[in-house]
């Protein structure tokens, strides 16, 4: 603004020198004509610094009403809050079980009486969640999901709706914490969230050779390219109350972030050390990773597991033994559709099967009349069954039927926030193991799902 009047005095002052030549008239009309160019710069310069001090005006308003705000979110506890949540109501079919269904908010799970069961055509999908993330200052942060009816929880302890309620707590920095609480099981590709897997179903050793959730703490180190996890406490259980079942189990997972398209990942469970309790020992050990480049995506995962007979399996033949791969691939045939492939193996005939996930029956007899347990008709695990002229039996309780999965499917990113699946998976055994709805046993089965997961 200086300048502009600076410009006005220097442009009168050279007035005269020009004026030299000129006449009385010609010189007292540039005058006017200067005194009107004065005016209308002197109004713009008034202008301008009205406008400067509504601007100013306005930004201390608005820094007012921020700290205002920030105040406010801090008081009633919102500052570094996050909710995010997710719904995918599911339609399946299954062959065998000669049922066709919209498949949304019911248990997977028999506890108390609620006459519904686990299998993979019943697991975590067409659930509903709601997750609350808190950051406190200093790096704690706190976590609770909510999931109705089909939490990690629902299974072994009815009516519980929380799903995940976690703390991590830096310890001398952000890179070295310790956390505590309940969470979910870790292992493998797969994740128990419908936000995170391509397809509906989930792969074999995700179902029946990993365990839901862990109680207990444990510590998180993050170094370079290495993320670390150890952890003691329950496995599958708020609390252990078992004669001769004691806490610790051991649970651990480390992540190797090879470059940003690759990664490697190894975890283990280990739990009930006492092979006299009531359940036994149990160890699962897997190897899973990753590769994604362009349009293309690759995982897969290898999977061992043993146990000792248990109730599930009352065929005693010392410890159950198995091991399984699984591996998945995609490719995004265009910017919003992906089609996917899943095969998976499970190697599970020692000791008449009855891996750590499924759970065989009662009241079958063997060829010779003995008793024997029945498979786990809904999942394809056990015995194989063989026609007697009479009734179905048992061929041999020693030597469970080994089984395969092959899924196919298509994710379409509808708009933010929404996406549609539709999956066909292919389940066999090597044996007649899967039962169907007219107690008649088969080697294979079918299952077609639909499913439309909304975000946020």
């Amino acid at each position: 603004m200086h300048v502009y009047r600076n410009a006005v005095i220097a442009a009168a002052a050279a007035c005269p020198v020009i004026a030299a030549g000129q006449t009385t008239e010609e010189l007292k009309a540039e005058l006017d004509a200067l005194k009107a160019h004065v005016r209308k710069l002197e109004a713009m310069i008034d202008r301008a610094e009205q406008g400067r001090s509504e601007e100013s005006s306005e930004l201390a308003r608005l820094r007012v009403k921020s700290d205002a705000a920030d105040d406010a979110m801090e008081t009633g506890g919102l500052k570094g809050l996050k909710v995010s949540g997710y719904i995918d109501p599911t339609y399946i079919r299954n062959r065998n079980a000669s049922t066709s269904s919209f498949v949304f908010l019911n248990n997977n799970s028999s506890v108390n009486g609620s006459g519904e069961s686990f299998g993979y055509d019943n697991t975590y999908f067409g659930s509903a969640m709601l997750n609350v993330d808190k950051e406190l200052e200093g790096g704690t942060r706190l976590r609770i999901s909510l999931m109705p009816s089909k939490g990690t929880a629902s299974g072994y302890n009815f009516g519980n709706l929380v799903h995940e309620a976690s703390v991590s707590i830096p310890l001398a920095s952000l890179s070295t914490r310790l956390f505590a609480g309940q969470i979910p099981d870790w292992s493998g590709y797969e994740a128990i969230a419908s936000t995170q897997n391509k397809l509906i179903t989930h792969n074999l050793l995700f179902d029946f050779s990993a365990a839901n959730f862990y109680t207990g703490a444990g510590l998180q180190f993050v170094r370079g390219k290495f993320d670390s996890k150890v952890m003691v406490g329950n496995m599958n259980s708020a609390r252990i109350d078992h004669a001769r079942e004691k806490t610790p189990g051991l649970f651990y997972r480390v992540d190797y972030a090879r470059s940003e398209f690759s990664g490697l990942g190894l975890s283990g469970t280990h739990s009930g050390f006492d092979d006299d309790s009531a359940f036994g020992r149990l160890d699962l050990v897997e190897v899973d990773g990753y590769r994604t480049r362009g349009d293309f995506n690759f995982q897969g995962q290898l999977s061992y597991g043993r146990q000792r007979a248990t109730a599930a399996n009352r065929y005693k033949v010392g410890r159950q033994r198995w091991y399984g791969l699984s591996s998945l691939m995609s490719y995004k045939v265009m910017p919003r559709l992906e089609a996917i492939a899943r095969l998976d193996y499970l190697h599970n005939s020692r000791g008449g099967g009855g891996v750590f996930g499924a759970t065989l029956g009662s009241g079958c007899k063997d060829l010779g009349g003995l008793e024997a347990n029945c498979p786990d008709g809904r999942n394809g695990f056990g015995a194989g069954m063989a026609w007697s002229g009479e009734d179905w039996v048992v061929i041999d309780p020693a030597r469970g039927a080994n089984r395969a999965a092959l899924a196919l499917g298509t994710q379409y990113l509808l708009m933010p926030g929404v996406s549609v699946k539709g999956e066909y998976r292919y389940d066999r055994a090597t044996a007649r193991v899967f039962k169907t709805s007219s107690d008649q046993y088969r080697r294979d089965n079918h299952v077609i799902g639909v499913s439309t997961v909304v975000s946020f």
